[in-house]
């Protein structure tokens, strides 16, 4: 299972981060390129602290959908809806200027693979995660909003 920890993959994850472009049409859901980046750079704020949320989680999604999530492979379900604090259009932080946002986000993702699961907040769905949990959390939820802009 890919993770953000290892260097080749975060590569690869940089690499198709730069290939998002403001005019990148979605390919599912109703984000926009541009919120798209603002929404990855909220849910890294949120597990390094910097964002509060409320957790949402049950025993279900700690266990099962956890493990579905972070372990199978299979394809994240498209369209499911997110926290208010990382949701553009309720509480997240609002698109400003988008290579201003980008930065920002590649800064945000450096940060998160250096605290490589260092005192990082509990996930809000998912409870405590391992380090190696936070590793696939991060590539599995990068990857999905990359392809949905087909990159």
């Amino acid at each position: 299972m890919n993770s953000l920890l290892e260097p080749e993959v975060l590569q690869v994850v940089q690499d198709r981060l730069g290939a998002l472009r403001p005019d990148s049409d979605a390919r599912w859901g109703r984000m926009s390129v541009h919120q798209a980046v603002c929404h990855l750079a909220d849910a890294f704020r949120m597990v390094l602290g910097e964002r509060p949320t409320d957790l949402r989680g049950n025993l279900l999604s700690r266990t099962v959908i956890r493990f579905v999530a972070l372990t199978l492979p299979v394809t994240w379900p498209k369209s499911v809806a997110t926290a208010p604090e990382a949701d553009q259009e309720r509480g997240g932080t609002p698109p400003s200027e988008f290579r201003a946002d980008m930065a920002e986000l590649e800064v945000l993702l450096g940060r998160f693979v250096a605290a490589a699961g260092r005192d990082m907040s509990t996930h809000p769905l998912f409870g405590h995660l391992t380090p190696g949990e936070w590793g696939r959390w991060g590539y599995r939820h990068m990857d999905h909003h990359l392809r949905q802009f087909g990159v």
